[in-house]
């Protein structure tokens, strides 16, 4: 029998335009610019800046800060994110802006005197905090594509912070939940409680945010990476045994990196190079099922599911070995991408029976030397585009506050392997390409996918999760290219998940109809139960130009177009 792990039922309800609709509807064929993204308040101030005339880099950097107030689960300013992006033209760009180890990190900082990894320490302290990224890297798009004034894009943050938004059911649930670490982890602050539990409807106002965010308006990246932010980061720091400093800080900077570029069938796959995981990861997954006939074996029908299974299984033990920031490891990308070694990996795969995890290792070549995320897409009247996904990684990060600050400080460091063969807070497994090291970016999953048919923008996509991430734009891809799904319906379509080890795959309840269930577990796979998988944010280009969004019913996710 399957499994049971834990079930979340979500009611949606999206934004779409100024009004309200129900996650089953379709977007409006709107054409001069939409952004879907994890709240509506945010998706509302990306098109107000693209009414304003304003790009699409323009609209990503202002919901990148509307985010860091209304989505305090994800959105962040301290945390880090990556970028794809493709002009009106087609050219084409990707930013890492991923957080980096502090200067002081060390390979075994989060093991005890006998080597064992201490329980917690890389999630809910100081030392869980890689230096954060997201400012930085949202104002080198804005100086490298953007068009409208850099204050005019952050103000509306400013705005939020400073007057408040009017809380949905689901943050208020989060907030409630998470009061008692929030309370525990922060000892004289009151940030995210009050004196009775939140509602919906309730407004949160966030001022010591709001200053924040007046600073970097005012002082650009330098309000937050020096000055009276960058201090009062350096004092929590202190206050509670971190060890990221100012020169840390200083020292911070995004990198632009040469695009992940694949091919699926007749369409063209623009991702995101290490140190992501998930562009590789996708391009390999892709390519491992592209032979066979998907259509024709039908939206999670017991093959379909099998061979999306076994191609996950041999992707993720590749990942758990060679990927790693480029930067410090020498990536054989090249090499996991070649059709030639994917098909090996691949020629064991039957459908009679299972491939026990415990029989696959990662692949070799000629030449190698040894769940909170939020993302949002956006496309604007002129046809350029932007997918983003950005992180905290767990919900609320660390949930430790910047005292005087107002935002909360990530807990990437448990996203690096703290020992070899311990998994993280995900489950992933790791080694030597993503040990510690001082000022090095630990491995993701996140992928922002930007898709061309016919030289022209096809889909823009992305979502938040953890180790689902990768797993989760595979499977909407294959809705819309394969079974023929609309924007809405791949995203909103129940999805299920393997990543090598644990030897299990993940199913959304309703996923999968119980013959299929049979079918499989008759074949050897072990099969649990879960709440969601994924939150996506899609935008679908039309032939003629109109936009079909798809926001996740899983949260709180909206359309906003015009």
């Amino acid at each position: 029998m399957i499994k049971k792990l834990y079930i979340i039922y979500c009611l949606p309800v999206l934004l779409l335009a100024g009004q309200i609709c129900t996650a089953q509807q379709a977007s409006s064929p709107y054409k001069k610019g939409m952004v879907v993204c994890a709240y509506p308040d945010a998706a509302k101030v990306g098109v107000d800046i693209m009414k304003k005339g304003g790009n699409a880099i323009d609209a990503a950097v202002a919901v990148q800060f509307a985010l860091a107030v209304v989505h305090p689960t994800a959105g962040n300013i301290g945390g880090g994110g990556f970028m794809v992006y493709r002009a009106a033209d087609g050219k084409i760009n990707t930013l890492d802006y991923r957080e980096k180890a502090p200067s002081a990190a060390k390979e075994n900082m989060y093991q005890d005197a006998c080597g064992n990894v201490i329980k917690g320490m890389s999630l809910t302290t100081h030392l869980a905090s890689g230096v954060p990224g997201s400012v930085d890297g949202m104002f080198e798009a804005h100086k490298k594509y953007g068009k409208l004034k850099w204050a005019d894009l952050v103000q509306p943050a400013v705005d939020l912070a400073a007057k408040g938004f009017i809380i949905t059911e689901r943050l208020a649930a989060s907030l409630n939940g998470t009061r008692a670490e929030f309370m525990r982890l922060n000892p004289g602050k009151h940030y995210f409680i009050k004196d009775s539990l939140w509602k919906k409807g309730d407004i949160l106002k966030q001022e010591d945010l709001a200053h924040t965010l007046s600073l970097i308006r005012d002082r650009g990246r330098d309000g937050f990476y020096s000055g009276d932010v960058a201090a009062k980061l350096v004092a929590e720091m202190q206050a509670g045994k971190g060890i990221i400093t100012a020169e840390d800080l200083k020292n911070y900077h995004s990198v632009w990196r040469t695009p992940v570029i694949g091919k699926y069938k007749s369409y063209k796959i623009i991702t995101m190079p290490p140190p992501s995981s998930g562009g590789i990861a996708l391009l390999q997954l892709l390519h491992s099922v592209e032979k066979y006939p998907l259509s024709r074996y039908g939206h999670n029908r017991d093959s379909s599911v099998q061979l999306m299974v076994e191609a996950e299984r041999r992707v993720y033990a590749d990942r758990s070995k060679y990927l790693g920031d480029p930067d410090f490891y020498n990536v054989p990308v090249d090499s996991l991408l070649k059709p030639a070694y994917i098909d090996t990996r691949m020629s064991n795969f039957t459908f009679a029976h299972a491939t026990p995890s415990s029989e696959v290792s990662s692949g070799t070549f000629v030449g190698y030397e040894s769940d909170q995320t939020t993302h949002f897409s956006i496309v604007d009247k002129q046809g350029a585009a932007v997918s983003i996904t950005t992180t905290l990684n767990g919900s609320f990060g660390s949930k430790i506050v910047v005292g005087g600050a107002g935002f909360l400080l990530n807990n990437e460091m448990d996203d690096f392997s703290s020992k070899p063969g311990v998994p993280n807070m995900y489950g992933l497994i790791g080694g030597k390409a993503n040990s510690i090291q001082p000022n090095k970016r630990m491995l993701s999953s996140m992928t922002p996918t930007i898709i061309e048919k016919g030289g022209k923008l096809f889909m823009v996509v992305g979502t938040p999760g953890g180790s689902t991430i990768i797993t989760s734009v595979f499977q909407v891809v294959m809705n819309v290219l394969e079974y023929k799904q609309n924007m809405q319906e791949a995203v909103g379509s129940k999805r299920f998940h393997h990543q090598w080890l644990p030897d299990e795959v993940a199913v959304e309840r309703g996923a999968l109809t119980d013959d299929v269930i049979q079918v499989l577990e008759q074949k050897g796979y072990k099969l649990v139960t879960r709440g969601s998988v994924g939150r996506v944010d899609a935008i679908l280009i039309h032939p003629d130009g109109s936009l079909e969004g798809g926001a996740d019913p899983r949260g709180d996710d909206s359309i906003s177009g015009w």
